[in-house]
């Protein structure tokens, strides 16, 4: 099939095209599609952006584009296909868009690769207790007792546990390889072989020093990490949740957290922003986080990339390289 430049509309919180849509982007878009750059679909129901959807054959999404509901896709008769510039679709990919058959992709791929490296920093500072120790350090003005302090130090040999074979769960485990580390992954979809133990998830909590979540959130996940889970760990253990705040209990996090027993790298919680009273704010075994573990400032870049690739891909009439589909999006972030 021959190339084509598919009329195109950007939908997306408008602070997230300004920050996305960069010149360069700019450039390559009005290359591979028919698009006017400067139009954003903040909100489907703008009569300012009601010409463009009309005759659109493709949005190109990121964060806050609205649901693209039943009511949104009779306004767009010609849409065809989605390419999302960002990870999780759940947001705006409705039931209606899967009974329309509209093609999917997501840059949830490229948006995995910060995600990965924030972990794999993770895991290192918190085996070797880099915060701690430096906190003692500055408070004290004086080299710390590492040995009394902190009698298990460092990574050669520890375990770290990956909870959930998704695409990040995948790269933090690449990442891990160079590394004189022991790593375990627990997923019940995983069927194939990640070169890893493949374990239970009670084992995985009982076996490791560091367990980092990247499951997905879902009914039948939240609240995965609860007490029982939780009092599995070893004593001085850490839990990173880089994945979704409803994954874990946050009172029974907290209450073990609060005893000095564990430790913990959050960078999501349930609401998003914890109120103002938490003690997740301040208590000392913890490093807290807002969200920031994504793709941010010029790692954006990597995702407009990805997501222009699959736009050029739609142009050409070939398939998309990272399409989702219903069922995929089902055990996914």
């Amino acid at each position: 099939m021959g190339e084509k430049r598919p009329k195109t509309l950007l939908a997306m919180g408008r602070e997230v095209a300004d920050r996305l849509v960069t010149s360069e982007v700019r450039d390559r878009l009005v290359r591979i599609a028919d698009v006017d750059p400067d139009l954003v679909a903040a909100d489907f129901a703008d009569p300012a952006v009601a010409g463009a959807l009309a005759a659109a054959e493709v949005l190109y999404t990121s964060w806050w584009c609205p649901p693209i509901t039943a009511e949104v896709l009779a306004r767009a008769p010609k849409l065809r296909a989605v390419v999302h510039a960002a990870g999780s679709v759940k947001h705006h990919i409705t039931e209606a868009c899967w009974e329309r058959g509209i093609l999917v992709s997501s840059a949830a791929s490229a948006n995995a690769e910060p995600v990965a490296e924030y972990t794999l920093a993770a895991i290192l500072f918190a085996n070797k207790r880099v915060l701690d120790i430096a906190r003692l350090y500055r408070e004290q003005r004086a080299r710390p007792d590492l040995d009394s302090t902190f009698p298990v130090l460092g990574n050669y040999r520890r375990t770290v546990g990956v909870v959930g074979a998704s695409r990040i769960g995948r790269r933090v485990i690449e990442l891990l390889r160079p590394f004189e580390l022991d790593v375990l992954v627990a997923d019940p979809y995983l069927t194939d072989d990640l070169g890893v133990p493949h374990v239970e998830l009670d084992e995985l909590f009982e076996r490791s020093d560091v367990v980092s979540l990247h499951a997905p959130a879902l009914p039948e996940t939240r609240h995965l990490v609860d007490a029982a889970r939780l009092a599995r760990m070893r004593d001085g253990a850490t839990l990173i949740n880089t994945a979704r705040g409803a994954l874990v209990d946050e009172d029974a996090l907290v209450a073990e957290l609060a005893s000095g027993r564990l430790y913990a790298v959050i960078d999501v919680t349930e609401p998003e922003v914890p109120p103002t009273g938490s003690p997740l704010y301040d208590l000392p075994n913890v490093l807290l986080t807002p969200h920031i573990a994504g793709s941010l400032g010029g790692e954006l870049g990597r995702i407009a990339a990805l997501a222009l690739d699959e736009l050029a891909r739609y142009a050409q009439g070939r398939p998309f390289a990272h399409g989702i589909t219903a069922e995929a999006l089902a055990i996914l972030a």
